[in-house]
């Protein structure tokens, strides 16, 4: 079984406020979209955001258990390009719940959620190298 993630699909209450702090926050375009559902072709995977109500449907579920027990990253470049991209975020819709700071294991990083309170950790690894595709290669 190979080791890979082909799809993560988040969960949206309004697919317009969303699609927002994607496109405007993050800069990233879509490669389908429509009324329910909305594709970000990412680095070797796709992000998926899909209205709620389909998504409960499509899974047979009666009801979503959030948990809020995950957080999505996005790594970039240089340290001091965390706070800037989180303002970017914020200003398209998101909310900073942790600011831009140096943990005590390294690097740079924050915390901001999108408009369904999706956490995203913005993260700068001094150890981790990003390749021109996007790629982020695990390193010590």
């Amino acid at each position: 079984m190979q080791q890979q993630i082909s799809v993560v699909t988040l969960g949206t209450a309004d697919m317009a406020r969303s699609h927002r702090f994607y496109s405007e926050g993050f800069g990233w375009e879509t490669v389908f979209e429509n009324e329910f559902i909305h594709f970000y072709q990412m680095n070797g995977m796709v992000l998926g955001l899909f209205r709620n109500d389909m998504m409960l449907e499509d899974s047979g579920r009666a009801a979503f258990n959030p948990s809020g027990a995950f957080a999505l990253g996005h790594n970039v470049a240089k340290a001091e390009d965390v706070a800037p991209l989180m303002e970017r975020l914020v200003a398209a819709g998101g909310r900073i719940i942790q600011p831009a700071a140096a943990p005590p294991h390294g690097g740079m990083r924050g915390y901001v959620t999108d408009p369904d309170d999706n956490a995203w950790e913005i993260a700068w690894n001094p150890a981790w190298t990003i390749d021109e595709h996007g790629h982020v290669t695990f390193g010590v």
